[in-house]
């Protein structure tokens, strides 16, 4: 394991933005993660006591200009284990190529909607990532990480990770708990999650239920027509969360937005776009005003016009008003700039606040 000074950041993420690490490691062990955190923790007068900052694939974080001033450790952590209808990953994993193994390989039903998200399987936790009506949360059984206060490896429950709409534990506590195995729980013989308005548009009038390999190949058909192709143009995906209100809030939106689309959300999800102060970051326990989903790519292509607006080096796709992009040369202070515009316009033409999606480092 060698550490490595003054790293530009930038191509290690798929926005393609970002400045220099001051320190930078590439781990594929647990063995080497010790070592580097040993680095971090123990080192000289110089090098003692730096933060430490965990990337994976990169593909959900937007990286100062400024870069990291500390110790970026590049998780590679890889291997599969099989377990019957349990798959155990390691963390450096393409999330991806981990997909297609379990679903093309095993015929293991649980992740087939997830496929084509950028990233590693250390991600899927942090981020909660879903898709298609699908989250991670439904499949992991457990998280192995390596607990930076106690130095010991630890085994977190799904209970544990306190999973919420795009959220977990390891938001908060990511600075103490860097992530080595998932667990999955998945099966031979579950349903596919086909609900979903896009799945169910492209699998219009067939009356067989599809495969899981048909299920997958349909996920990626639709997101490649959503989302750039990230060899051309550099971004994290989704920028913003969508917005989750009680279902009282969505009511009076649509005395002034007609049209606007809104999903049941899991009651689980905290309400994160509402325009009252006392139900913002609380769950919705009463069954009487549930909260609800309103996708915030259509604020922001309906009511704001968004959609293929461009600044400078940054814009929001032409496909997808929710996916900004970098079309080349971009900066961080370029996107926060035009994140910032857009929060000001939705709030100032909804009244709901959005927040980004994307975590920012550094």
């Amino acid at each position: 394991m060698k550490i490595q000074e003054n790293v530009l950041l930038a191509p290690y993420t798929t926005f393609k933005i970002g400045g220099n690490a001051r320190f930078f490691a590439q781990v594929s062990s647990v063995a080497e993660l010790e070592e580097a955190v040993a680095f971090a923790k123990e080192g000289s007068d110089e090098t003692r006591h730096l933060p430490i900052f965990v990337l994976g694939g990169g593909s959900n974080v937007l990286i100062s200009d400024n870069g990291f001033d500390g110790l970026v450790i590049k998780n590679e952590i890889m291997g599969i284990v099989e377990e019957g209808e349990r798959i155990i990953a390691g963390a450096g994993e393409n999330w991806d190529n981990f997909v297609r193994y379990t679903v093309e390989e095993k015929g293991l039903n649980g992740l087939e909607n997830l496929s084509a998200i950028p990233g590693t399987v250390g991600a899927a936790p942090v981020q909660n990532i879903g898709a298609y009506g699908v989250e991670a949360k439904n499949t992991i059984e457990w998280v192995e990480v390596y607990n930076l206060t106690t130095r010991k490896i630890e085994k977190l429950s799904n209970a544990d990770c306190r999973f919420g709409y795009r959220d977990s534990i390891f938001k908060d506590e990511r600075k103490n708990n860097i992530i080595l195995r998932v667990s999955f729980l998945l099966s031979k013989n579950g349903k596919a999650m086909l609900e979903y308005k896009d799945l169910k548009m492209f699998f219009a009038g067939r009356a067989d239920v599809p495969s899981l390999c048909e299920v997958r190949d349909a996920v990626i058909k639709v997101r490649a027509g959503k989302f750039p192709d990230l060899s051309k143009i550099g971004t994290a995906g989704s920028f913003f969360k969508n917005i989750v209100i009680p279902r009282t809030e969505y009511q009076t939106l649509l005395r002034k937005f007609p049209t606007a689309p809104a999903f049941l959300a899991d009651p689980s999800r905290k309400v994160q776009g509402s325009t009252s102060t006392s139900s913002q970051n609380s769950v919705q326990e009463k069954s009487n005003d549930p909260a609800v989903k309103v996708p915030t790519a259509w604020v922001l292509d309906k009511v704001c016009n968004f959609k293929g607006v461009r600044r400078g080096n940054i814009g929001m796709f032409e496909n997808q008003a929710l996916v900004m992009v970098n079309y080349g040369g971009g900066t961080a202070r370029e996107v926060r700039t035009f994140a910032e515009e857009i929060i000001f316009c939705v709030k100032q033409k909804t009244g709901l606040t959005i927040y980004p999606e994307v975590e920012f480092v550094g």
